[in-house]
């Protein structure tokens, strides 16, 4: 390829594309048709003639199109690409919001039962359906109602054992707590010793 061929070619490369490019970048970004070398000696020469602006970043140049390159543009073009801008980006909203709607309905349906697993659910309540009728007809004639009265008798009865309980489990604490002041180890181990077990033990509780 000439050299004029090759200036053109990187020119219009960098025209095109309108950003910074170092010369690595431009040697790889054009399939490396031409030499490092050569990429840099044709910046170089378009620096001189001003076409291509070169700024340096520490040990790195870039380069980039001058951008009187390119034709000034009037505020008519500059409104009309503000607008177009705006439709467009209104209409990636759009885009953007179907997406997110249409992922929402996605995951409402992978959430959602089968048929299969719908009808077998169906069978299970539909089985359900008559022990809940009869369970509401025994509720509803008082079948199996406790009287009031014995209702009473079975709170005194039960208010009765757990005073007596309770009396007798002070009395039998009074009895360890005398052992245990001769005693050379733990209650625990008392209680262990004597196959006693306690109210915790046997998860009972009174009242």
């Amino acid at each position: 390829m000439s050299k004029n061929n090759t200036t053109k070619q990187i020119f219009d490369y960098l025209k095109d594309q309108n950003r910074p490019y170092s010369v690595i970048d431009i040697h790889n970004n054009l399939h490396k048709e031409h030499g490092k070398t050569t990429v840099m000696k044709t910046l170089e020469l378009l620096v001189t003639e001003g076409k291509v602006i070169e700024k340096t970043y520490g040990k790195q140049k870039i380069y980039f199109v001058n951008q009187n390159e390119f034709p000034n543009s009037d505020n008519a073009d500059l409104h009309k690409m503000d607008a177009e801008i705006n439709n467009l980006t209104h209409t990636l909203n759009e885009i953007q919001q179907q997406i997110k709607n249409t992922e929402n309905e996605l995951n409402t349906l992978d959430k959602s039962l089968t048929t299969e697993e719908a009808e077998s659910e169906l069978l299970v309540l539909k089985n359900e359906i008559p022990k809940l009728k009869s369970k509401l007809q025994d509720l509803e004639s008082n079948a199996g109602r406790v009287k009031p009265e014995e209702k009473d008798k079975l709170y005194e009865t039960r208010k009765k054992y757990c005073k007596e309980w309770q009396k007798r489990k002070r009395l039998a604490n009074d009895m360890l707590d005398a052992i245990l002041e001769g005693y050379p180890k733990t209650k625990k181990h008392l209680l262990e010793e004597i196959f006693i077990e306690g109210d915790g033990d046997l998860k009972v509780f009174s009242y």
